[in-house]
């Protein structure tokens, strides 16, 4: 099964509006901040943060303070950071598996009666079920991948 993954959008207007909203309704202390972390950046890094800052009218400082708590609030993940999403899909996948190996088996089942040439009593009924169940676990192995490709998708959002 192919996973369709649409590519990324870009960011939406609103997103960096709410960015900006967010940074200015930081509670004023009744005294000045004092603590600092102090973090170094390469040439590149530095300018990027400092463009993207402007481009929001406000400090460097500031935004990179606005996208720190963001991240510890779970507003916000890393590149290559795992998600619940990543996790969900991960199971979706294991469970996919499984109902695959399911029908694979009834498969072999059915390929058993039918090889033999002598047809036993029961083995029509026999034959009958596996087909339902191999079509039950072929309709759950779509389902399932739906399901993982609807996650994905949410996630690349």
């Amino acid at each position: 099964m192919l996973l369709v993954v649409p590519e990324p959008q870009l960011p939406r207007a609103t997103e960096e509006a709410a960015l900006h909203r967010v940074v200015r309704r930081r509670k004023r202390k009744s005294e000045q901040r004092k603590e600092r972390v102090d973090v170094r950046y390469g040439t590149d890094e530095k300018t990027d943060i400092l463009a993207k800052a402007r481009s929001l009218n406000i400090t460097g400082a500031h935004y990179v303070g606005a996208v720190v708590m963001a991240h510890i609030h779970g507003d916000l993940t890393l590149p290559g950071q795992r998600t619940q999403l990543d996790d969900y899909i991960d199971e979706l996948n294991a469970l996919r598996r499984q109902v695959a190996a399911i029908g694979w088996n009834v498969n072999q089942i059915a390929k058993k009666l039918n090889s033999d040439g002598c047809p036993h009593p029961g083995d029509t009924a026999l034959l009958a079920q596996a087909e339902r169940t191999l079509a039950s676990a072929g309709a759950s192995v779509r389902h399932i991948a739906d399901a993982t490709n609807r996650t994905a998708t949410k996630k690349a959002a």
